[in-house]
């Protein structure tokens, strides 16, 4: 479904982003891994079925976006796909909550998503459109106890993408988020066993879901099925607070 298309993914040498990667690769897309960490985003890089490439890039940083989509345009010739999904934590209640731990939530999440929504947006806006896909959570819909901060960035990626897409609907480029509740990575299952068991009692579908089923939802977007759809959010949780 993306023959010939290009896909840049932030966050995207671990996790949910490897996971839409790996999907993408799978129906043709030339990738470009974008990541903190550059070996790892070049081992993850070699891991996938299609011509792809890892570079380092801080999403805080709006001369390192530019420069990765710089970059990506080099090695393939265009931008087509862009994938915000790189994301932190630093989980603690507002009592304890540091300022500078709200801060670098705010600044990776949210501005990292404004950086990269700005940079393709420019681009794709100058060569006949294109697809991005914004990761939101099911935490910027409800609010979860401890996450003040990464709430409050997730919920206003979802304001973020509705006024981008509005912006750019008309010149052939969409802005569509996606909001994955319990998904089974690295950093989710590392929590206390209690705290696990507690997020799976309110998911209606009994289980936790898998990075798969969100890079389905993301390759949906990326293709031309979602063709007439922009400003939308999707809900990859289970069933969870619906």
């Amino acid at each position: 479904m993306l023959t010939g298309r290009t896909a840049l993914i932030t966050g995207g040498a671990q996790g949910i982003g490897l996971a839409i990667a790996t999907v993408f690769a799978e129906n043709g897309a030339n990738i470009v891994l974008a990541d903190l960490n550059e070996d790892a985003a070049r081992t993850a890089a070699g891991s996938l079925a299609a011509p792809a490439v890892g570079v380092r890039c801080d999403v805080t940083s709006a001369a390192d976006v530019n420069a990765a989509v710089a970059a990506t345009v080099d090695r393939f010739g265009s931008l087509d796909i862009m994938v915000n999904n790189a994301g932190i934590t630093r989980d603690a209640t507002m009592r304890k909550m540091t300022e500078d731990q709200f801060d670098q939530v705010v600044s990776v999440h949210l501005k990292g998503c404004w950086n990269g929504t700005r940079a393709a947006a420019a681009h794709m806006r100058e060569h006949g459109g294109g697809s991005i896909v914004n990761l939101s959570s099911i935490s910027g819909k409800v609010g979860f106890v401890g996450q003040s901060n990464y709430s409050a960035a997730k919920a206003g990626i979802v304001g973020l993408s509705k006024a981008a897409a509005k912006e750019v609907a008309h010149l052939g480029v969409r802005v569509n988020v996606i909001q994955p509740g319990l998904i089974r990575t690295a950093m989710t299952e590392a929590m206390p066993q209690k705290a696990w068991d507690q997020k799976m009692a309110e998911i209606p579908m009994q289980r936790a879901g898998d990075p798969s089923e969100v890079a389905s939802v993301a390759l949906f977007y990326a293709s031309d099925l979602s063709s007439y759809m922009t400003g939308t959010v999707s809900e990859v949780t289970g069933g969870r607070y619906m």
